[in-house]
């Protein structure tokens, strides 16, 4: 499914067109290989959660200027028509190598790898940055508040403050990916199929003006799914209320499915407002916290004693606001049959085709990678860039969302509880096969 806008291949930078121009003029349209790939990691990460890759490939086997594109751009008057016209015609007919969504991925492993004549290759630049970065940041970010939440559900509540409508949808289709339970976006759940969550606002118990009041008209309207917001006055008050509510509730046959907590000490709060609903007989309505949550705040919670049985996780998570940009770049590796090699200070890249071998232990258990050229073999690895585009179509149809759910899960299980540690974990082994260091010494900048 893709939900690209209209127009997207206009979404480039202007340089991308300029440059695609100036081979043009010059001739030059020999197969070119790019490598996408993060050079480092941001504070306290030592990995990351590869995502994003079915909108990549829908926008690269739809690619396709309109005639109101082609009008734009001549309006301009930056191109000759010539090349005006070739964009006209222009498809992407190239291919992609890429790890699956939903694996996990080192700095200086390439994402993907796209080969294709140097115009049409050049071209996908931006919005590959710009999908991958964004949707592997939120995955990356989600991957650590479910690491950190030892178990407990996560609800994803950030769409009010992600920056924009698609990064809204985006947050919510990569937490899932990541092991969150549910979303409060709606839309997001219509789309992918993700299970929808939600309870009330404070202004819903204002309104009524008696907080039991609004309790009791919430349980009518929603018998079977009742979670009551309890801090908007005093919260052991509002927990008093909502546990009268839960007894009549199961007077009827019905049960308080739980609590929400959105403000105050939550360690202390969770611990006395989970005595209120056990000495009233509502052991198993659960408690729900909102309100600023990230990795490192559940986990201090949780190291605390807290009786809190699921997170509502918003705004830092959906902007992943410790690390809110990757420095993921999309490097020329290989044109013609040159190997490239950029050389500026602090920014040199492997050059050449890639494949990353994965080596496990007898349990399955990641040992190391290995990034070797892309037409060798390692004994006892899994290479893990696979063919996924072939002459600009599709190989075969992409995974649902629970297999890569499913994918993510099982390859995180695998990573070893050190390199998912939330504060300073050390740097996981990845190191250069001896072809691929050999053929570094033969690349031309």
């Amino acid at each position: 499914m893709t939900d690209f806008p209209e127009h997207v291949e206009l979404l480039t930078d202007l340089y991308e067109l300029t440059m695609a121009a100036s081979y043009f003029e010059n001739k030059m349209a020999e197969s070119a290989t790019f490598s996408l790939f993060i050079r480092k990691y941001p504070p306290n990460r030592a990995y990351f959660v590869a995502a994003g890759l079915e909108d990549v490939l829908n926008y690269a086997a739809n690619f396709r200027f309109s005639e109101t594109d082609l009008a734009y751009l001549d309006s301009t008057g930056t191109f000759s028509d010539d090349f005006l016209h070739y964009l006209k015609n222009m498809r992407f007919t190239g291919s992609v190598r890429a790890l699956a969504e939903g694996e996990i991925f080192f700095k200086d492993e390439p994402i993907l790898e796209v080969t294709a004549p140097i115009i049409e290759a050049q071209i996908l630049e931006t919005l590959v940055i710009n999908t991958i970065n964004l949707q592997s940041m939120i995955a990356t970010k989600a991957a650590r508040c479910v690491h950190g939440a030892s178990g407990r559900r996560l609800i994803d509540f950030s769409l009010r403050r992600t920056h924009g409508v698609d990064a809204g949808l985006k947050v919510a289709r990569n937490s899932y990916i990541a092991g969150f339970a549910a979303t409060s976006n709606v839309l997001a759940g219509k789309l992918y199929g993700i299970p929808i969550s939600g309870t009330m606002a404070h202004s819903y118990i204002s309104a009524f003006g008696d907080e039991i009041a609004a309790f009791r008209a919430f349980a009518r309207s929603f018998p079977e799914k009742t979670v009551l917001l309890i801090d908007t006055y005093d919260t052991l008050a509002g927990a008093r209320k909502a546990a009268v509510i839960g007894q009549e509730m199961a007077k009827g046959g019905g049960k308080l499915l739980g609590v929400r907590l959105d403000s105050g000490d939550m360690t202390t709060l969770s611990q006395e407002v989970r005595n209120i609903l056990d000495d009233a007989g509502l052991k198993e309505t659960g408690i729900f916290a909102s309100s600023n949550f990230d990795e490192y705040k559940i986990a201090r919670l949780i190291s605390e004693g807290a009786r809190i049985d699921a997170f509502g996780v918003g705004t830092k998570m959906g902007v992943s606001a410790d690390a809110p940009y990757f420095d993921i770049v999309y490097k020329l590796v290989q044109y013609g049959k040159r190997p490239i090699m950029k050389l500026s200070t602090g920014k040199v890249n492997l050059a050449g085709k890639k494949q990353v071998f994965r080596r496990p232990d007898s349990q399955g258990r990641f040992i190391e990678d290995v990034i070797g050229t892309h037409d060798e073999t390692q004994e006892g690895t899994m290479p893990l860039l696979a063919p996924v585009l072939e002459k600009g179509k599709q190989i075969k149809a992409p995974p649902t969302l629970e297999e890569i759910r499913q994918h993510f899960a099982k390859r995180f299980q695998a990573l070893d509880e050190a390199y998912k540690a939330l504060d300073g974990p050390p740097s996981y082994p990845v190191k250069l096969s001896p072809r691929l260091s050999a053929l570094q010494k033969t690349a031309s900048s």
